[in-house]
C-alpha cells in the first residue's frame, strides 16, 4: 500500500495511485500532466517526511478538466445606519487523476 501527502492548492490531500482530487486552478504543461509536491510518503511500514528524500519523489497527475466551485454569498449588514453589502464569489478548480508515485 503506497500512498503520499501532497500539497494540493492551499491544502494537504492524502492520494494513491487513481484517486480523483479537486484542488485549486493548476496549470497543466502540453501533455495535460502536473506535478505535485509530496510533504508525506507512505510505502508499506516506511514512512517518508525528510525534505531531502522527498526531493526524490515525483507523484504525477493527468488533468480531468478545469470547474468552478458552488457560488458562495458574503453579506455585511449594520443595524440602524443603512448599510449593506453583498458580495459573490466561485473559486477556480482543477480535476487531476493521480496517475503515479514514484
Amino acid at each position: 500500500m503506497v500512498y503520499a501527502v501532497v500539497r494540493a492548492g492551499g491544502r494537504q490531500e492524502k492520494v494513491e495511485v487513481g484517486t480523483i482530487v479537486t484542488m485549486d486552478r493548476v496549470q497543466a504543461d502540453k501533455d495535460g500532466n502536473v506535478q505535485l509536491t509530496p510533504v508525506l510518503l507512505v510505502d508499506g511500514d516506511k514512512i517518508t517526511s525528510d525534505a531531502k528524500s522527498l526531493a526524490k519523489v515525483t507523484v504525477t497527475a493527468e488533468v480531468l478538466g478545469d470547474l468552478r466551485g458552488p457560488k458562495i454569498v458574503i453579506q455585511k449588514f449594520k443595524n440602524k445606519t443603512g448599510y449593506k453589502k453583498r458580495q459573490g464569489h466561485r473559486q477556480d478548480l482543477t480535476r487531476v487523476k493521480v496517475t503515479g508515485i514514484k
